[in-house]
């Protein structure tokens, strides 16, 4: 009943705190520490020793896996040069770093013991990085790359302070430290391929989403498990199996079960996550009590633990200047074609302040062997990072990001990217219709798939443009009245609950399909602050063909803020387009009219662009091409 209890307690606790941090735009990884922190102290708390086989064993498996099943394997692909250099060599030079300044102030302490305090405070927490960069706009390259980072670089630490401790013990050469190294990573490789791949062959199978939810709990654990008993890394084999099944579950899992995945998975990582960060603060009394036991002044544990967080931090800033250093020399030594694209130092700056730790940490400090010389020490000397790294980076992060002004995700661009990939889509689909219904099918039921079809694909493009004749688009028109008509039909629908007119079952089958088509509504999103911006196709979106290619010569606009043809029938628009070839204006697609497309078919006239505000980009209606 005790136990019982604490869970609930720790559970609101979490839940109050991270609700109170996000209201006031705080960060709460840091939040939860402090409020850990002063509730050590309040008589009658009871003590939670954060046992690190439970951390390491129970909540990192699971804490990856979620990680991983959203992360891109295409991107993760792409920046595997860069994340290798961070998760593994950026690992090992903190480790032997830190451990030097470790060996240099902590009194009586061996150099294998140092090394063992720097490889638990080398691996960057994913969480509080991740949260700090989405809530300042970071761009996702950057966080990208410092989430896979975060997925491996657990693993590195893992092995480099396993390695340490066999040398605390007795001597050990470069060739097993080199050998350990590569079991972890081959075996854990090796599992995560075969966990990976027959977990995807066995929930392609399967039709029942709970069934299928509750096997996707168990995925990260049938990793991590089989892994260590074959002395391989755990983690890379639990990272592995989440990055094959992230991949294939758009082809293998239903619509349905993957929606229930994704939300239990992301309540799962956010109670975790947090309760983790609450559980760092609460152990802060008990490494005070035992730091007592040491014999050391308060002036020399502040010293030292001020020395292992600088050393900490300017460890990563070393590491990152090297690499860029190392990148412009390599530019200017290789011939033109071949030179590597170099980031802006900019970039550079803000990842090598985004080193906040976290749970890994702590809990690698509790492993620490307990005949470890001045082990009380490092353990405090590990939460000060963890707490430092957070409050002194975490805070400090967002201004450096906003000072460098680093540009921010374009909701616009988001939105073009959006209904360019709405838009193939709808085509392809269109076309797999025409090739499929035969004359028995229903014509009105053919018909209503191309409306839903369409209507689909043009509340995408609606959401382009900053002005517009219509203050209302028509998605935004039938959002408004199908949700005030859904709520009639719940008032409807409590009334034969109530009445007891249907029965129970019925109605759950009932109000379960008004849920579903109330998910299914187009949301409407805010408009993006892009004034002095132009709206250009993003680099990944943007197609080629020869009359994008084609220097158009400029053309003056046959109307300055309006479709001539809709002013002369009485209609209203939505979106202007302009025609490249001759200058035309006319109404976008998702107007009542589409007369840009009109005018395609009777001039043939292959490209226009947008003639919305702020907007560049380009359609060649011909090659069905965003450029």
């Amino acid at each position: 009943m005790h136990i019982a209890a604490e869970i609930v307690v720790l559970v609101v606790t979490v839940l109050v705190v991270s609700a109170v941090a996000r209201r006031l735009d705080w960060s709460a990884p840091l939040c939860l520490i402090a409020v850990g922190v002063g509730a050590s102290y309040v008589p009658g708390v009871p003590e939670y020793h954060l046992d690190p086989e439970v951390v390491l064993l129970g909540l990192l498996p699971p804490l990856l896996y979620s990680a991983a099943i959203q992360t891109s394997l295409v991107d993760f692909r792409r920046n595997r040069g860069a994340i290798g250099l961070m998760s593994v060599g950026l690992v090992v030079f903190t480790a032997v770093g830190v451990g030097l300044v470790a060996w240099w102030v902590v009194p009586g302490l061996p150099l294998a013991a140092g090394i063992a305090l720097g490889a638990v405070v080398a691996p960057p927490d994913a969480v509080a990085a991740s949260v700090v960069a989405r809530r300042v706009g970071m761009p996702r390259k950057l966080i990208r790359l410092l989430e896979g980072e975060s997925l491996f670089n657990d693993a590195a630490a893992l092995v480099a302070l396993r390695t340490a401790m066999a040398a605390m013990v007795g001597s050990i050469t470069f060739w097993q430290v080199g050998t350990d190294f590569l079991l972890a990573a081959f075996g854990g490789i090796a599992v995560g391929l075969v966990v990976g791949f027959a977990t995807a062959f066995v929930r392609a199978r399967l039709d029942e989403p709970v069934l299928d939810t509750a096997l996707s709990f168990a995925v990260p654990f049938i990793a991590y498990l089989p892994a260590e008993a074959i002395h391989g890394s755990g983690v890379i084999a639990v990272v592995i199996a989440g990055l094959i099944m992230g991949h294939k579950a758009p082809r293998i899992l239903s619509g349905s079960t993957r929606l229930a995945s994704r939300l239990n998975w992301q309540t799962i990582a956010f109670l975790l996550e947090n309760t983790v960060f609450l559980l760092i603060g609460l152990q802060l009394r008990r490494i005070l009590d035992e730091v007592q036991e040491s014999g050391l002044s308060f002036a020399m544990l502040s010293w030292i633990c001020v020395a292992v967080l600088a050393a900490t931090i300017i460890t990563r800033m070393l590491w990152l200047i090297g690499i860029g250093t190392m990148k412009r020399l390599e530019r200017r030594l290789m011939p033109t074609r071949a030179r590597a694209k170099v980031w802006p130092w900019r970039y550079s700056a803000v990842i090598s302040w985004a080193g906040m730790r976290g749970v890994v940490t702590l809990a690698a400090a509790f492993v620490l062997p307990a005949d470890t010389p001045q082990r009380a020490v490092l353990v405090l000397a590990a939460f000060v990072v963890v707490a430092g790294t957070l409050a002194v980076q975490g805070m400090t992060l967002p201004p450096l990001i906003r000072r460098l002004k680093l540009p921010r995700p374009d909701p616009a661009e988001d939105a073009l990217q959006e209904a360019s990939v709405l838009h193939d889509m709808t085509t392809a689909a269109l076309a797999r219709l025409e090739e499929i219904h035969t004359p028995d099918d229903p014509p009105e039921i053919v018909q209503r798939l191309r409306d839903r079809l369409r209507q689909r694909s043009d509340s995408a493009w609606e959401r382009l443009g900053r002005q517009s004749a219509l203050v209302e688009t028509p998605s935004d028109a039938y959002r408004r009245l199908r949700l005030e008509l859904l709520e009639v039909e719940r008032d409807q629908f409590l009334k034969a609950r109530d009445s007891g007119s249907a029965d129970d079952d019925v109605l759950r089958r009932v109000l379960e399909r008004l849920d579903i088509e109330e998910s299914m509504l187009d949301q409407r999103e805010e408009e993006p602050d892009v004034e002095g911006r132009e709206l250009r196709t993003p680099a990944a979106t943007a197609g080629s063909c020869k009359h994008l290619d084609h220097e158009w010569v400029d053309k003056d606009p046959s109307s300055p803020d309006s479709c001539a043809v809709c002013v002369a029938e009485g209609m209203t628009w939505v979106h202007l387009r302009m025609c490249l070839k001759c200058g035309n204006v006319a109404c976008c697609d998702s107007s009542p009219g589409r007369h840009s497309a009109q005018h395609f078919h009777e001039t043939r006239h292959p490209v226009m662009r947008s003639f919305e505000p702020g907007e560049t980009w380009r359609w060649c209606f011909v090659d069905k091409q965003l450029g």
